[in-house]
């Protein structure tokens, strides 16, 4: 068994460690899309835990505590590529009060031979117990009041996580969430790879969501990802995103996505929102909730894009208009849909 060391540094060290954008991100050009700009800010709070002496593996292996992010949020200021040595630097930022671990983290990649701050994160860790195995050893006093029963168990009282709704059929479910918005949902079973420390949703199960529910809203308008790049060489591109957990979605349950559409600004960027949701002991509950903002950018050459106003077309599909001859069928329209 590992033994670990009182985890001060968690609460108090500055952690500076080099990541790298990993392959899978890399889905244009050699830009790296949001989701893993993500993941290099989950992966510079994992080191920041390691270098503090309480890694993740050994927190649940000894002490039976699974750390997950329950929030997050990120700024992207210049776009990452592949190959690029990001230096990750993490700050605690909890508060004496605070129910969540609170972490600020910032990434810089080299530009001609000067440090650009690309991204700036902020980042909230809960500490769940494991379901399925008996408790570990206490957890040591720094960290015990970051421990939850549940995720969304630090939310406030006077904020419920998910108000419960009266179950409905599920063949009802979308309906009655996407009711008189500009929205788009649908189902999905969880499956087991989006899911960590046994049987909970994680994180970056929550950005793969997110990621998808752009993807599917954008086809279902007539304006898929692969038909503006075909037409036109334009691309989404993400300044800003936020997800949190507000509540427990497990493995294999079914969950209910919806993206909302909720504004545009001076026709250069939309901001929406996503809610997931499960039924489960006769309500449905809300368990993730998170926003993105979008504009479009055309490529120019391998490296370089510009930013670009929406046109008639892409302002018209987000405001809710779908294509005149859209036969229900979001794969009519680019889609790369299971």
């Amino acid at each position: 068994m590992t033994t670990l060391t009182m985890p001060s540094g968690v609460l108090g060290d500055v952690t500076t460690a080099q990541v790298m954008p990993r392959r899978e991100g890399n889905n244009i050009c050699t830009w790296i899309g949001f989701k893993h700009v993500n993941y290099l800010v989950e992966e510079a709070v994992l080191e920041h835990f390691r270098r503090a002496g309480a890694p993740a593996g050994a927190l649940f292996e000894d002490l039976g505590l699974g750390l997950d992010l329950v929030e997050l949020e990120t700024r992207v200021l210049h776009a990452l590529h592949l190959d690029d040595l990001v230096t990750a630097v993490v700050v605690p930022a909890t508060g004496p009060q605070d129910p969540v671990l609170r972490l600020r983290v910032s990434l810089t990649v080299d530009r001609g031979g000067e440090q650009v701050k690309a991204v700036a994160a902020k980042v909230a860790v809960s500490l769940r117990p494991a379901s399925y195995l008996p408790a570990g050893v206490p957890p040591p006093a720094g960290l015990a009041r970051f421990v939850v029963p549940r995720l969304g168990a630090h939310l406030p009282a006077g904020r419920p996580a998910q108000p419960p709704v009266a179950a409905v059929p599920p063949a009802d479910v979308l309906d009655r969430l996407t009711a008189g918005r500009n929205a788009f949902g649908w189902k999905a079973r969880i499956p087991y790879p989006y899911c960590h420390f046994t049987e909970r949703l994680q994180m970056s199960g929550c950005l793969r969501q997110l990621e998808e529910a752009v993807e599917r809203f954008l086809a279902d308008r007539g304006i898929s990802i692969a038909t503006l790049l075909t037409d036109r060489r334009w691309i989404p591109v993400v300044p800003h995103s936020r997800v949190e957990i507000l509540d427990e979605a497990l493995m294999e349950e079914d969950l209910y996505t919806v993206y909302t559409v909720e504004s545009v600004f001076k026709d250069a960027t939309y901001t929406s929102r996503m809610d997931c949701y499960v039924q489960r002991d006769g309500a449905l509950l809300r368990t993730a909730t998170g926003s993105i903002t979008h504009g479009y950018a055309v490529i120019e050459s391998r490296r370089d894009w510009r930013l670009v106003p929406f046109d008639d077309r892409v302002l018209r599909a987000l405001g809710g208009t779908r294509p005149a001859r859209w036969s229900g069928d979001p794969a009519e329209n680019g889609a790369r849909l299971p």
